[in-house]
């Protein structure tokens, strides 16, 4: 548990398109603080349009950490993020200002919260057999092979996730365990009073509406290209993490020839539905979270007065 007397972190969550990212520059500005991105994709160079990466104008002169930090052919793991993570939010409080860290990569927040369990390590073997049985039988016959033996994972990980469908079946061959098994379920104590907020609008049709219109808007800014841009590199495939981004692997079926453009639209508009729902999941869990609706009168004004009251 947090104690008031502990210096502040502020996590802001939310899912998708929820209005987080000018919400954090707004707390920033007023909390001499800092902004830590919690987002899988914001770390990838290049990735800028599809991934809704702040401009340096919405940036506003905060300093933003964990943006732009990887090319595209990299991995970047939940372990990774933590330890950058905790060592950006102690330097940032011995520079005297505060942490305030902002996304919806909810596993992310989750590492923090409760730690990360040592995985078994990868079987080289049994993935390999795996991709071949994603080629062969298709991503719903390895979920439904994982619901039979980790429900528990299968109705977390949806079918459309492949890669992790395939890493929850490995670790279920090599160990005989569920990968749920291996979750902590402790809350790790950090050295911070973490004050945890969640924007997110009141009505879901709402959500998706704007989701809906934002990804037009994208394409409209110039996804395709962005997407294009790394297809033609030719060292990228949609397999690996930067390409699997939502937006970015349904951009990326239209350009080898598997879409045409309106199915193309839809798919994309599909995932990014898929990913706020999977996000609203993981929410809530988050019973010590102060919740706000996004667009609500006076937000910022009633956003830092609850921040107040838990410091003081």
């Amino acid at each position: 548990m947090t104690q008031p007397n502990l210096p502040p972190a502020i996590f802001l969550m939310g899912p998708t398109a929820s209005g987080k990212t000018a919400l954090s520059v707004q707390l920033a500005k007023h909390l001499n603080g800092e902004i830590i991105s919690v987002d899988s994709a914001l770390v990838f160079k290049g990735m800028d349009i599809g991934t809704a990466k702040p401009t340096l104008t919405e940036r506003q002169g905060i300093p933003h950490h964990l943006i732009d930090i990887l090319d595209p052919a990299e991995a970047y793991s939940t372990g990774q993020f933590k330890n950058q993570a905790l060592a950006l939010m102690q330097d940032i409080h011995q520079r005297g200002k505060t942490p305030i860290l902002a996304g919806g990569t909810m596993l992310y927040f989750n590492a923090l919260n409760n730690g990360l369990d040592i995985l078994p390590e990868a079987n080289l073997l049994i993935r390999a057999r795996l991709d071949d049985e994603l080629a062969n039988l298709g991503k719903e016959a390895l979920h439904q092979r994982l619901a039979k033996v980790d429900p528990e994972s299968a109705a977390r990980i949806h079918p459309n996730d492949p890669q992790r469908v395939q890493r929850a079946l490995e670790v279920y061959e090599i160990s005989g365990e569920p990968l749920t098994s291996f979750f902590k379920t402790h809350q790790e104590t950090l050295p911070y009073h973490i004050i945890k907020l969640i924007i997110a609008p009141s009505d879901r049709a709402i959500l998706h509406n704007t989701i809906a219109k934002r990804f037009k808007t994208m394409l409209q800014q110039g996804l395709i290209n962005e997407v294009d841009a790394l297809y033609q590199r030719g060292d990228l495939s949609e397999k690996m993490p930067a390409i699997r981004a939502v937006g970015y692997r349904q951009v990326w079926s239209y350009l080898q020839g598997d879409d045409d453009y309106a199915t193309m639209v839809e798919k994309g508009i599909i995932a990014t539905r898929q990913l706020a729902k999977r996000q609203f999941t993981w929410l809530r869990k988050e019973i010590d979270a102060h919740h706000f609706e996004t667009g609500q009168t006076d937000l910022l004004e009633k956003v830092l007065m609850q921040i107040k009251n838990e410091i003081n």
